[in-house]
């Protein structure tokens, strides 16, 4: 279990520089294999409380271009951590620190995936929507207080606001389609 504290930061531009900094070393792990990468999670979101670690999705054909490229991964620095496959078997993840401090998830995907494309609408969501942004970031500071010292339940705390802005997108999408 993690025992880094759940600590929620005001919005930091560096966030974007440390994940283009950082999505060009992947890309040159993955380059012969046509990878999308993208800045996901709240650092994505300019405006956006955020616990500073950067979320980064990368977007394969298969998981096997993934799983081929482990090893040099973990030569960069990463820690694959293959524990949460029973939860998540589409996704592989891997932790990135500085100082001992988490910096980077990796969150490594096959691109038709819904993974993939959840995750990438909520990111999308949360920057065009400047209220549900807002609701976000107070749910996660009022989490972050009372899950201080859990990030598990910090997370699964968060799923049913999630889920139901994505609901509701994907509703109002298909409303919006039928008119």
């Amino acid at each position: 279990m993690n025992t880094e504290p759940v600590i929620i930061e005001v919005w930091n531009p560096a966030w974007a520089e440390r994940f283009q900094k950082e999505r060009q070393r992947l890309h040159d792990i993955f380059s012969t294999c046509g990878v999308t990468i993208e800045h996901i999670g709240s650092t994505a979101v300019p405006g956006l409380a955020a616990k500073p670690v950067i979320d980064i999705m990368l977007g394969a054909t298969k998981l096997e271009d993934i799983e081929e490229r482990i090893e040099a991964l973990t030569s960069a620095g990463y820690s694959y951590i293959s524990g949460f496959e029973d939860q998540l078997p589409q996704r592989r993840f891997f932790i990135l620190e500085h100082n001992g401090t988490r910096a980077v998830h990796l969150h490594a995907v096959v691109k038709s995936s819904p993974f993939w494309h959840t995750h990438l609408a909520f990111r999308d969501i949360l920057r065009n929507n400047p209220d549900i942004r807002q609701q976000y970031e107070n749910l996660k500071t009022e989490l972050a207080a009372i899950h201080r010292h859990d990030r598990e339940a910090y997370c699964d705390a968060k799923a049913d606001f999630i889920q139901g802005v994505l609901t509701t997108f994907k509703d109002n999408t298909i409303a919006g389609n039928a008119s």
